[in-house]
């Protein structure tokens, strides 16, 4: 089973990246999980013809040890079996702490037992990398993590900072850094901006994916970009980065 984790400053692309990298995992065969780790619980968005499903939290809220492990994910686009961990009630509550219990109620339900996925990838807001924020990296539920950045300073700093907190973690024996994925907003020097940063982390570009009008038509029409534009360009430069993804583990 791989484990990957896509983390990356909030807005920077990463739930439309980890969207449309299910989608090509599913192609090469692959029983696909992917799980939202973002409050905003729209990971998973596009796997469902634009429609929000239950998120684990709530489901947890209303029905506690009740709650089934059919109750807690569902199946989209694909077979891609979907989660999606939610948040707290606005101004009640930590976020890290909703996604912590969102994991541990997957665990006790047994999930990749009884799923038994061929890929696991996580979808993490990475703005903060602390408590429920940094269990994909730290509780050794995925083995690599890969940073989605553009060249713009904000995103590179962010992801300057999940790259630390993985080398800290990685030396403790959890997961480790993949590489970076430059998602393109067309600054100027972007990348010469991301692959500075590169060199610095000790770690390479991965993908140089496009900004690519595609993607948003595809959302107006509530499907992924991988399904309504299978052939576009960012839809080819995805699948190149899925082959590599596998080659890093």
């Amino acid at each position: 089973m791989y484990r990957f984790a896509i983390y990356g400053k909030g807005g920077i692309g990463k739930s439309t990246t980890t969207t449309a990298l299910s989608c090509a995992f599913a192609e090469m065969g692959m029983k696909v999980m992917q799980v939202g780790c973002d409050p905003k619980a729209d990971s998973t968005l596009y796997l469902h013809g634009g429609e929000r499903i239950p998120t684990m939290l709530d489901v947890l809220r209303e029905k506690r040890d009740d709650a089934e492990l059919d109750d807690l994910i569902c199946t989209g686009y694909q077979g891609i079996v979907c989660a999606e961990a939610g948040g707290p009630t606005p101004g009640l509550g930590c976020a890290g702490r909703g996604i912590a219990a969102a994991f541990e109620a997957l665990d006790e339900r047994d999930v990749f037992d009884i799923v038994k996925p061929d890929m696991v990838i996580y979808d993490v807001l990475g703005d903060v990398v602390c408590g429920g924020f940094a269990m994909p990296i730290r509780e050794g539920y995925a083995d690599k993590v890969f940073i989605v950045t553009s060249g713009e300073n904000m995103s590179i700093y962010a992801a300057a900072n999940i790259a630390l907190a993985v080398e800290n973690f990685r030396k403790r024996g959890y997961a480790s850094l993949g590489g970076l994925i430059l998602n393109r907003r067309n600054v100027p020097d972007e990348l010469e901006k991301v692959q500075e940063l590169a060199q610095k982390l000790h770690t390479e570009i991965l993908a140089d994916l496009p900004r690519d009008n595609a993607i948003s038509d595809a959302q107006n029409s509530n499907r992924g970009v991988m399904e309504a534009f299978p052939d576009c360009e960012f839809a080819r430069q995805i699948r190149v980065l899925a082959k590599k993804m596998l080659e890093t583990s």
